[in-house]
């Protein structure tokens, strides 16, 4: 074998080598589906559920939040609907609605990929409630992918706050998300969260394992 082969020959073995540890998992994720959701601030609440209006909680969330028994209708641009759409609590500082493509194409509205609370610029949205409707010149995003994790369970995997990861979905598809940011907080559970639309994609539901690589 001439020297020529096997510097072809070594340089295959290296980049399987590597290919190998790129793609090793470092930690596995259960996957948490988010459907469509609202965020309000308490002068929202009001207006479309009255004066004073308080809302309840209904299931216990991370992070310290909670779906709320309230619910209201998303309204696009072209007069299109969306009925039924859960509220989160507590309230926020500013208004938010975050939706999956499809949802944002079923409203006609062009909701940007973002991370939750980045709304400079986002779309246009009208909610429609039982006592009223608000109009939010910005704040329907599409909410990009993400993993809460704790500060340890970050340290465990050489991680922190604000990277981006790329992780395998355990599913008959075989997908890999790339762009994956983490977020960490001590008051987060372990959990990746994607919309429905890449749900259904990976034929992934929720509960199921993915694995960052």
């Amino acid at each position: 074998m001439d020297n020529s082969s096997v510097e072809y020959i070594t340089r295959l073995v290296i980049s399987a080598i590597n290919e190998s540890g790129t793609d090793s998992p470092k930690m596995s994720v259960p996957v948490g589906v988010s459907a469509r959701h609202i965020h309000l601030t308490q002068e929202d609440v009001e207006k479309l559920f009255g004066p004073g209006y308080q809302l309840t909680p209904k299931k216990e969330l991370m992070g310290g939040q909670w779906a709320a028994n309230e619910q209201c209708t998303l309204v696009g641009l072209k007069l299109r609907a969306i009925e039924n759409v859960r509220i989160l609590g507590p309230v926020r500082s500013k208004s938010q609605v975050e939706i999956s493509a499809t949802d944002a194409r079923t409203l006609g509205v062009n909701a940007p990929i973002r991370q939750s609370g980045d709304l400079a610029g986002s779309a246009p949205i009208a909610l429609v409630g039982p006592k009223g409707a608000i109009y939010l010149d910005e704040g329907c995003i599409v909410a990009a992918r993400h993993i809460h994790m704790t500060p340890t369970e970050a340290s465990s995997a050489g991680l922190k706050d604000g990277d981006m990861v790329k992780v395998r979905m355990a599913s008959d598809r075989g997908a890999v998300l790339d762009n994956v940011k983490v977020r960490v907080d001590p008051s987060f559970s372990l959990e990746m969260h994607i919309d429905t639309d890449e749900a259904n994609a990976c034929q992934i539901r929720q509960g199921d394992v993915a694995y960052i690589i």
